[in-house]
């Protein structure tokens, strides 16, 4: 059995109306797309393997010449793996999307008793869940390396929680983003050229005061960047680095918190639209 058609025998008419349906539907299509990542593990162990590919990479390989003011590379590092890591997560939105549409799933789910709004909801779920597996396997290898938290166990758990709510409000982004190219092999390229300037020219991997005056002011205003000096600062990573004196910086949950606001106000409803339009046809 299928996991589309294992969808079919879960949405069936039900009397419950309202958010009971909505939400009934959006957990059947979240279970729909675990199934499916069961059934190909190939998918979980290659976003698994890049963050920790990531993590060795710069703290064993570049690490020893990576010399950051007031605290070990290590701990300044996995801020930053951890926000690329859950941002780069957030591309399963849009490739599963585009596949979808590719393969006429989105023409089968058209046939079923179930809300619009539920394959979209389903969609970014299954990222979340994807993207926390992810997490916790950084975390290890992190340990594994030298990182360590210096904050309270209620710290630590709000970075965590702030990285996974960005994550899931980005997948918003990616999820538009799949529905809007021709193809599934466009969304690589397309995703690449948001994600990689995004975390690359940020504070993930080295102070924003070392870079270039442009990139520098581009780095201290790009949300990224505050969510990995939200994440240092929650897992008590800062050590004596100086933070810079811009409001991002100084106030960045603050900062992250109105981003992933905006990304799920502007991109949800433009997603359930765009859905909409694309079922209709």
């Amino acid at each position: 059995m299928t996991a589309t058609t294992t969808l079919a025998h879960t949405l069936t008419p039900q009397a419950e109306t309202g958010v009971g349906t909505w939400a009934s539907d959006g957990w059947a299509v979240t279970k729909r797309n675990l199934i499916k990542v069961k059934r190909s593990p190939d998918m979980l162990i290659f976003a698994v393997l890049q963050p920790i590919m990531f993590v060795l990479l710069f703290s064993q390989v570049y690490g020893g010449a990576i010399a950051v003011q007031g605290t070990d590379y290590t701990q300044f590092l996995m801020a930053g793996i951890f926000a690329q890591t859950v941002v780069f997560g957030s591309t399963f939105s849009g490739s599963a999307m585009a596949q979808d549409l590719k393969e006429g799933i989105i023409d089968r789910f058209r046939t079923l008793p179930m809300s619009p709004s539920a394959v979209l909801i389903g969609r970014t779920n299954s990222d979340l869940a994807l993207n926390t597996i992810s997490m916790v396997i950084m975390m290890l290898t992190g340990l594994l390396v030298g990182w360590r938290v210096n904050a309270s166990p209620a710290s630590f758990v709000g970075g965590v929680a702030l990285l996974l709510l960005f994550s899931y409000s980005f997948s918003w982004v990616m999820a538009l983003l799949g529905m809007s190219v021709k193809t599934p092999e466009t969304i690589n390229n397309a995703s690449f050229m948001i994600l990689f300037p995004l975390t690359f020219i940020s504070n993930a991997f080295v102070p924003s005061d070392t870079l270039p005056t442009p990139l520098r002011i581009f780095a201290e205003w790009n949300p990224v960047s505050s969510l990995v000096q939200a994440a240092r600062t929650s897992f008590g990573n800062l050590g004596a680095t100086p933070v810079p004196d811009i409001w991002t910086m100084q106030h960045p949950y603050a900062t992250v918190l109105i981003g992933i606001g905006v990304m799920l106000v502007v991109f949800v409803p433009l997603c359930i639209r765009k859905f909409q339009r694309i079922s209709a046809k």
